[in-house]
């Protein structure tokens, strides 16, 4: 789970006369991800596509052509096809000339529609007018305008102009004027200064308000002739969307398959062909080339290696039979010709260096993410920032213990927790996207871990019955909202300390491994110090040490009831409220707080080492803000806590007790204690029951919907944000290459 799949470098050589049957069974297999030739290795040219590619690109762009067109999506559940040559090439006619013929009726249809709703939009204003649309044009040296501005101002412009002979007729803002001038934009250059805005006069004869209706006719005339094409279409889609996509699905694998040798090295009479195979498959693989191309191809397994940070081999497996691990000059090649023999008298001193070999390409092997199916989903949530290398620690399982953990606690409600395992179940089984789907089981994990803590906080939507009836009033631990329990509030604050303190540690743990390859002691120097110092710090900060600067509750929090504290400033016995949970914790002993207090100046001096002084400033930052940064997950408990209590306490109303505890109005008519609020639905007479009755289950429901909601923009961001900032930022940098096998998946057709 922390590493991905292994994968190997493989070699497939053989004639060019078998180089179809390789290219058939490689396909069909969907296992090789194909490595594109670009180192220049004498003799070997990038390979040409084969015969008949550049016919199926054609009819493959002319495919999703019409599928766009007709706005065809996958997911088409139909039968699936045979789709031969023949069948292809005069049903694709067919389909396209039927598709043409409809979308450029439709586009002619919309074209006149757009020209129509013009002119009815501009119309408008000549019949607010009341010219004859004839008395507008068709003159020789009188010049009309027509548009809306203020009259006044169109007037005095023209008065000033050197127009001599004009009129000025107006209907409030709509403005037409006549104008003898011997140039048209004499009038045009008139009207630039004034309040007008032209507009042009329709083709139009008569009355404006006849003409209006003549053209609303037409509008709805062309709405039906459109409303009709578009049914043709739609049938047309319902038709032909099988057959489409069952095509598109044969061009793609025949294209695929016609331009697979782009990235081979060939020569005249041979192909080499490099790729990456996950290395348990690679046994599969070589039983089907070689049974496909009846033993007449060369298929060598040529590493299993791990990479640096740059992609280059840095470590080769010997694998036998191939030539990782060995030099050219070590090993009789069992070809003479191709890129694995390397003309091996020639850089021979420089292959070797490089791992034994030249490669078709300097490229990197793909990462294959290995999870469980349960733990998949959250792969999702790495892709975020990006895929892990191929020499990293995938984080993937670290991300499924502990985002659902962090989530669930901050919400802690068995009814949200439902509700959100609910959401998560709908997406996973009602949506085509991957993402969208992952994003589903995410939800549901992380509602079931709210509903969790929900059960042991003993609520249901803010309210305590579960905790009455579950655990007889008395749940196993509380968020620390009511004055009463205030203890718990301090000791999530001292757990969200400790959780912060390890999920860095093996944040660090992971950055020792991913730099192991540089050496143990530089990966001890550079992640091992971090660990120290955050470890020691925290070791002193919980140790009995000078203990007048630290808050006392976080020696009692956790102690056993009736304990005295000699040690604090001022000598504390422990009452029943002020302890949580009894672990029997009373803080470290001072020598624990030595020893951190060693660790953390090892750490700080072995930092010094490796980065410099400005360790010092990171170990600030990082040491104590870093881990300080995970008590959000405390602050938004209460802050949850306190969004549900207010939206019941507005509903129900609810005392408050001397000793700090809520009672719910409604719940509790002979709860003792100050009134904090009567309570929406607490009304005292028929009126005030039925009105507040109603207020009451709209605040009700649109309060927790509200708290639903947030929940998962306030507790989803602050878990993700510990996840990718604090966690991911001590050792992961992704970038990894995503597998892309050289095959495809049939969902519409089946082969001939």
């Amino acid at each position: 789970m922390l590493r991905p799949e292994r994968m190997s470098r493989v070699s497939m050589t053989g004639s060019k006369r078998v180089m179809n049957d390789v290219i058939e069974a490689v396909h069909g297999l969907d296992l090789v991800h194909l490595s594109d030739y670009t180192n220049e290795i004498e003799g070997f040219e990038p390979g040409n596509p084969l015969e008949g590619a550049d016919e199926y690109s054609e009819k493959l762009v002319t495919v999703r052509a019409l599928k766009s067109t007709l706005g065809i999506e996958n997911g088409y559940e139909g039968p699936t096809h045979v789709v031969t040559d023949e069948d292809l090439d005069d049903e694709l006619e067919d389909v396209r000339q039927e598709v043409n013929a409809l979308d450029d009726r439709r586009e002619e249809l919309r074209s006149e529609l757009r020209s129509v709703e013009e002119d009815i939009e501009q119309l408008e204003l000549f019949v607010q007018l009341g010219i004859d649309l004839d008395l507008l044009g068709g003159y020789d040296s009188l010049e009309v305008a027509v548009g809306e501005g203020d009259p006044a101002d169109v007037t005095a412009e023209l008065d000033a102009s050197e127009i001599e002979t004009f009129d000025v007729a107006s209907e409030g803002e709509a403005i037409a004027v006549f104008a003898y001038v011997d140039d048209p934009g004499v009038l045009e250059d008139a009207l630039v200064s004034a309040t007008f805005s032209e507009v042009a006069i329709p083709d139009g004869t008569g009355d404006p308000a006849e003409y209006l209706k003549d053209r609303r006719h037409r509008k709805q005339q062309l709405e039906s002739k459109l409303d009709t094409v578009e049914d043709e279409l739609d049938d047309l889609r319902l038709e032909v969307s099988g057959f489409l996509l069952a095509a598109e699905e044969k061009l793609t694998i025949a294209v695929q398959k016609r331009e697979a040798p782009l990235s081979f090295a060939t020569s005249d009479n041979a192909f080499v062909a490099e790729g990456w195979v996950p290395t348990e498959e690679i046994d599969t693989l070589k039983e089907a080339v070689e049974t496909a191309a009846d033993g007449k191809v060369e298929i060598e397994e040529l590493e299993q290696a791990t990479y640096d940070e740059d992609g280059h081999p840095e470590e080769t497996e010997s694998v036998e039979g191939g030539s990782g691990g060995s030099t050219v000059t070590d090993r009789e090649p069992d070809r003479t010709d191709g890129p694995v023999a390397r003309e091996r008298t020639q850089d021979s001193e420089e292959t070797a260096a490089d791992g034994g070999y030249v490669p078709l390409s300097e490229d990197k092997p793909p990462t294959v993410q290995d999870n469980p199916d349960g733990v998949k989903p959250f792969e999702a949530l790495v892709e975020v920032i990006n895929r892990p290398k191929y020499t990293e620690l995938d984080p993937t399982i670290v991300l499924f213990l502990t985002f659902p953990a962090f989530f669930g606690f901050m919400i802690g409600d068995l009814g949200y927790g439902l509700l959100y395992m609910g959401m998560g179940y709908w997406l996973m089984k009602n949506v085509d996207s991957d993402v969208l789907a992952s994003l589903g089981g995410i939800a549901l994990w992380a509602g079931g871990f709210t509903a969790l803590f929900g059960v042991l906080y003993g609520e249901i939507f803010g309210l305590h019955w579960l905790g009455e009836f579950v655990w007889n009033g008395h749940p196993p631990i509380h968020k620390g909202l009511q004055p009463y329990y205030i203890a718990y509030a301090q000791a999530w604050l001292l757990l969200s300390i400790v959780v912060g303190v390890l999920h860095l540690v093996v944040g660090r743990l992971f950055d020792f491994v991913n730099k192991l390859h540089h050496g143990v002691t530089e990966a001890f120097v550079e992640s091992g110090s971090w660990i120290m110092m955050t470890v020691g710090l925290w070791l002193w900060v919980f140790s009995k040490q000078v203990p007048a600067p630290k808050p006392d509750f976080m020696f009692y929090v956790f102690a056993e009831e009736g304990t005295t504290l000699t040690f604090l400033p001022e000598t504390v016995t422990v009452e029943s409220n002020m302890t949580a949970i009894e672990l029997g914790f009373t803080g470290f002993p001072p020598i624990v707080g030595t020893v951190g207090l060693a660790l953390l100046g090892v750490g700080l001096a072995l930092g010094f080492k490796a980065e410099g002084g400005i360790v010092i400033i990171e170990s600030i930052t990082q040491t104590f803000g870093h881990v300080v940064s995970y008590t959000r997950l405390a602050a938004v408990v209460l802050a949850k806590a306190g969004m549900a209590l207010a939206v019941n306490l507005l509903v129900f109303g609810a005392t408050l007790t001397e000793e700090g505890e809520f009672h719910f109005l409604f719940f509790d008519p002979e709860a003792h204690g100050e009134v904090v609020f009567g309570g929406l639905v607490n009304g005292t007479g028929p009126a005030e029951l039925i009105l507040g009755g109603l207020a009451g289950i709209v605040v009700l429901l649109l309060g927790h919907l509200l708290v639903l909601v947030l929940g998962i923009s306030s507790a989803g961001l602050q878990a993700v944000r510990l996840e990718y900032v604090e966690f991911f930022g001590k050792f992961y940098d992704g970038g990894g290459t995503v597998y892309n096998p050289f095959g495809y998946e049939r969902n519409y057709t089946v082969e001939e």
